[in-house]
């Protein structure tokens, strides 16, 4: 007897956006700004001034030196399922908290110099 597997919801990359920034957002995150096209976003937790980026594409080196506030981008490039937009995610909290402890530790470094 063979037995169906329930379909697995994909959503395309707009989609996964849309729910990677309402993920985001139930961690604590605000979306402070966006592109006009509406594929990337920038959030920050409360006063910040460190962003986390959210597109659908990967930054340019050009960009990456403009903007120094953004510490770890998430790009969502093909469609996802929901539980793949969750882990990515993860990961990318992971990485903000970690970039963000750094500059935290390189500050504090830097200003107990003599």
């Amino acid at each position: 007897m063979a037995t169906t597997l329930p379909m697995m919801t994909i959503l395309a990359p707009k989609a996964a956006l849309a729910l990677a920034a309402r993920l985001l957002e139930a961690e604590g995150f605000t979306v402070v700004a966006r592109n006009d096209r509406g594929d990337s976003f920038y959030l920050t937790l409360s006063e910040s001034p460190w962003h986390l980026r959210l597109s659908n594409h990967a930054r340019t080196a050009k960009q990456r030196a403009r903007r120094t506030d953004i510490l770890t981008s998430l790009v969502i490039d093909a469609p996802r399922s929901p539980d793949q937009v969750r882990i990515l995610v993860e990961g990318a909290l992971k990485n903000y908290g970690a970039a963000l402890a750094l500059r935290e530790a390189q500050a504090s470094v830097s200003g107990s110099r003599k």
